[in-house]
């Protein structure tokens, strides 16, 4: 009560217009004027350490209001338009309740800061699907290798129970740290615990994990410390927009040296590449997986060690190879379908490490094809499609076409992730057409390919459509 009467004296006009009057009348007194001033400095200064908890903040120059009630609209705004007829920094404290007004809210606020359609009347979540999220796959696996190896630690910034690292802190709590909003610590914090011999997991999301790039770049790799970095919501994460789109990591982590780079295709690869992380120990690793629901494929009782750098061919074929990377891979498969139906014989590679490249395996297809396609749910620029093309440019094979596939130079919008991939022609449809395309116009189009199923002029069983030509009336 006497903070908010205190907020309310100094948010009053006649209280700020006396003291600037004050102020201005004491500056022309010249031989008393500044010891006032000082006098009268120290004793409001003094009252509000008193009553007022942001006394910390007028001591950094800034002038603390609050704190105020944020579910009191009309007090908020009378408070607000105040202030703005103040001069110089100002600070106000609003007190808010997650989830206020809704008792399941209140009750849970972690699980309602990000939650999918659910019922109103119980706030239990609908639909809630039989596969697991690759967050949860993550946290499982964390906890599997926790309980083998003991130098094993979790830690996250504020994302425990989104990262599924929170399995981590129930089964070891004394080996899981959530350090709050603090990306930069959170790194810092795993160098100190590398150099002590431990293995720290650093579970963040992707977009948040640019804030503690100088951290990664001075602080890890510099040093060459077994740092695991596991990004989660990699690519394209849907409603929350612009500013959680994970679509720039694989861009700012491989140019970083000693850094090794994964992506796996699905919940079991994301299996075997965290067992890899942890086996590797000449430097920090990371891998980026996407949000959301899992594939579905049976995870494996043993995983397995990957050989680092080295991908895999998962179809043979002769017209065009298809080199996709980490969630990108069954919608290349599901590519190599269609295009299949119109009588192209497609490769695909499941790259697996953006960093290093499976060298050998790109200059074998370099000898067999002479277009190949890469695609990643990342942005085009210095991403996983220019690795592959400065591999290639560097040997001088400038005779290849090569397609890259991915996001954009733009912000991705709002909106849910299957609309969003299907509008950057990343769905198994948009990379079939633009493969297409690439053979058409390189000329490469093989006997069996029937132009005029693709062109919409013969059905699947083969009878011909009959056309009819457009007219302006």
């Amino acid at each position: 009560a006497l903070s908010r009467y205190l907020t309310d004296v100094i948010t009053a006009p006649l209280y700020n217009r006396i003291k600037s009057d004050i102020w201005e009348l004491t500056g022309r007194m010249r031989r008393i004027g500044r010891r006032v001033r000082s006098a009268v400095s120290r004793l409001d200064q003094g009252l509000k350490a008193f009553v007022v908890p942001g006394i910390f903040f007028e001591r950094l120059g800034f002038r603390y209001i609050g704190p105020v009630d944020g579910h009191n609209l009309s007090r908020l705004i009378h408070v607000l338009t105040e202030v703005r007829k103040f001069h110089g920094p100002i600070l106000v404290h609003v007190l808010t309740k997650k989830g206020k007004g809704y008792k399941y809210a209140e009750e849970d606020a972690p699980r309602f800061h990000g939650l999918g359609p659910f019922d109103v009347e119980t706030g239990k979540s609908k639909k809630k699907s039989q596969i697991p999220s690759y967050s949860q796959v993550f946290g499982e696996t964390v906890v599997n290798i926790a309980s083998k190896n003991p130098k094993v630690v979790g830690i996250t910034a504020a994302m425990s129970i989104g990262t599924g690292l929170v399995q981590l802190a129930d089964a070891f709590p004394d080996r899981f740290y959530d350090v709050g909003i603090a990306e930069g610590h959170a790194v810092t914090f795993a160098a100190g615990l590398a150099i002590s011999g431990m293995r720290p997991i650093v579970a963040i999301y992707s977009t948040f994990l640019q804030r503690a790039y100088d951290m990664i770049i001075h602080d890890v790799a510099i040093q060459r410390l077994p740092v695991i970095f596991a990004l989660d919501r990699a690519g394209i994460v849907g409603d929350d927009g612009p500013t959680h789109q994970g679509v720039f990591d694989l861009s700012y982590m491989r140019h970083i040296p000693n850094m090794v780079v994964m992506a796996p295709k699905d919940e079991d690869e994301l299996q075997d590449m965290l067992w890899t992380a942890v086996a590797y120990e000449d430097g920090p690793i990371s891998v980026r997986y996407p949000r959301g629901t899992a594939v579905g494929v049976p995870r494996k009782s043993e995983p397995e060690i990957l050989p680092i750098g080295r991908a895999e061919v998962l179809r043979r074929g002769r017209d065009v190879a298809i080199v996709a990377i980490g969630s990108m891979v069954y919608p290349a498969l599901d590519a190599a379908d269609l295009l299949e139906q119109e009588g192209l014989s497609v490769e695909v590679v499941n790259a697996r490490f953006v960093k290093p490249l499976d060298e050998e395996l790109l200059l074998d297809l370099a000898r067999r094809f002479k277009t190949i396609v890469t695609v990643e749910e990342n942005a085009l620029q210095g991403g996983f499609g220019s690795a592959v093309a400065e591999f290639y440019l560097d040997r001088g094979l400038t005779g290849l076409r090569l397609v890259r596939l991915g996001v954009p130079d733009e912000f991705v919008e709002q909106g849910e992730r299957k609309f969003l991939l299907d509008k950057l022609g990343l769905s198994g449809r948009g990379i079939a057409e633009k493969a297409r395309e690439a053979l058409l116009e390189a000329g490469q189009v093989p006997h069996k390919f029937d132009l005029r199923r693709v062109l919409g002029l013969v059905s699947r069983n083969g009878q011909a459509v009959k056309a009819h030509a457009g007219h302006r009336s």
